[in-house]
């Protein structure tokens, strides 16, 4: 028998054509992981592909291995064995998530695992009863980021998997109590070293931003988001994000985090993400669509907006010491204090999110197995005064950024660059244009890079139904890339990206 255990399935890259499969040698050599598309009991001749280890290292008292399988096909089961001196493993499986919106998505959300492994071993069984397509994680796995506590930690994950092997990939995120960057890097092979990145869910259904709480919200990491936002949020139905700590704590143990409000929560309304995922606090809660805002009437920063706002769920309470929920809102939808986490269907039309008590998973029944949409028997679904499920709806109107509509009527109808004479020639047409209107073209070497301000444009004001405009940059390059900053006397900013 192959000597590989502790195994775990994440992403690097697309979620619908690509898989990380990674696992703890524990003795043996030369590993190889065989898949195929059929299923072949183990016999490993019968696999029609193979694969050797792209990645390891000597992390947390474990040998982790990783194989990143990339070129699958969507939407499809995958069958595969480890193979080592020692033997054969058994065989499990995974799916590829769909690359077609149109295909619905399941997600099961949450957060620290950290101290109590009868709680944590439930919440994780309940991930392997109901199968979701994949599991947002939100941090704090364990208590003091120790090896012997990984390992534990490992250990239970594999309650994760079905008894006939079916896996379910985790989107992992630093947690406070991850002492650095490098555990998650090390035990689940994330795509970068800062712990923050991105990945299309379902095709264009919906795109996941994972943040990173334990390194400046702002600089490169907000820079990084907004990029990402811009590139993203007028090509896919739904935007989310998972981050730690709670940028608004339900409980009065836990402090406010005001630079993710600054740099996050602005970012996330200016671009229209629906649906943010928080853990740290260790209590329940749902909120209503919110936005940032200090008018009356607001709390803490945020005021309830049903049709803009962003809804934000958490936080945390997969094992973790339960804290009391002593700090509601008045944009709070529901709070509680329980061992629990957020179960989320997505599809076209809307978002529906569930709250499952973990506890009692071994009362729950199996007859799901094969239906990541059924509500199994014995499901303890949490029923507050504002009912069992907070659906999203699917709202495309375009969203203003800032407090005053008298400042939110212009339109940038076209923003382009297009190289001439060796030069890059920027232009673009306002529509609606007030007195108080300018702008800011930024410029940044590639995508991705730093931007800077190269140019200020005032504005030419209302006197005509159009406004032209144009810049000519003579420091071309053929990577470059632009960004127009809309700013009006009340600091109202957007940006476009070409």
């Amino acid at each position: 028998m192959a000597r590989a255990e502790r195994l775990r399935i994440s992403f690097r890259s697309d979620p619908a054509t690509s898989m990380v499969v990674g696992w703890d040698q524990m003795m043996g050599d030369n590993p190889v992981l065989y898949y195929d598309t059929q299923s072949h009991q183990g016999d490993v001749v019968s696999y029609a592909n193979q694969q050797g280890v792209d990645s390891q290292n000597d992390y947390a008292g474990m040998q982790n291995k990783f194989v990143r399988l990339q070129d699958l096909s969507p939407n499809t089961i995958y069958y595969f064995v480890i193979a080592d001196s020692e033997g054969v493993s058994q065989e499990y499986s995974f799916e590829t998530l769909p690359d077609d919106s149109k295909e619905r998505i399941s997600i099961i959300a949450g957060g620290d695992s950290r101290n109590y492994r009868e709680a944590r071993q439930a919440a994780n069984l309940m991930v392997g009863k109901l199968h979701p397509h994949v599991v947002m994680f939100g941090g704090d796995m364990t208590g003091g980021d120790t090896a012997k506590q990984w390992i534990r930690w490992m250990n239970d994950w594999q309650l994760t998997t079905s008894p006939s092997g079916r896996m379910t990939p985790i989107i992992a995120t630093r947690g406070n109590h991850e002492y650095s960057n490098t555990s998650i890097v090390a035990l689940f092979d994330v795509p970068t070293e800062s712990n923050y990145y991105s990945l299309p869910i379902g095709g264009n259904l919906a795109q996941l931003y994972t943040l990173n709480s334990l390194i400046p919200a702002g600089g490169d990491q907000a820079e990084w988001l907004e990029d990402e936002l811009i590139r993203s949020h007028e090509n896919v139905y739904w935007q989310l994000a998972q981050y730690h700590f709670a940028t608004r704590p339900h409980t009065s143990r836990k402090a406010e985090n005001n630079d993710q409000w600054h740099y996050w929560s602005k970012l996330f309304f200016n671009y229209g993400v629906d649906l943010v995922v928080e853990s740290d606090a260790h209590v329940v809660k749902t909120t209503y669509p919110i936005r940032p805002s200090k008018k009356r009437g607001s709390q803490q920063g945020f005021i309830r907006d049903d049709k803009r706002g962003t809804v934000y769920i958490g936080e945390g309470c997969w094992g973790a010491p339960l804290r009391d929920n002593n700090d509601d809102k008045k944009w709070t939808r529901a709070s509680g204090s329980f061992n629990q986490f957020k179960w989320i269907f997505i599809d076209r039309e809307g978002i529906e999110v569930r709250t499952v008590k973990t506890d009692n998973s071994e009362e729950v029944g199996n007859e799901c197995i094969t239906d990541r949409f059924c509500v199994p028997s014995n499901i303890n679904i949490w029923n507050p005064s504002t009912g069992d499920v907070l659906y999203i709806e699917q709202n495309k109107d375009v969203r203003y950024i800032g407090e005053s509509d008298s400042n939110l009527k212009v339109e940038v109808l076209d923003f382009n660059a297009t190289s001439k004479d060796d030069k890059k020639e920027i232009k673009w047409i306002t529509k609606n244009e007030n007195d108080t209107v300018n702008f800011e073209l930024q410029k940044a070497k590639s995508l991705g890079k730093r931007y800077t301000t190269i140019a200020t444009v005032n504005g030419q004001g209302s006197s005509q139904e159009k406004n032209y405009y144009c810049f000519i940059d003579k420091d071309d390059s053929a990577e470059s890339a632009y960004r127009l900053k809309k700013i009006s006397s009340q600091g109202v900013t957007l940006f476009y990206l070409r």
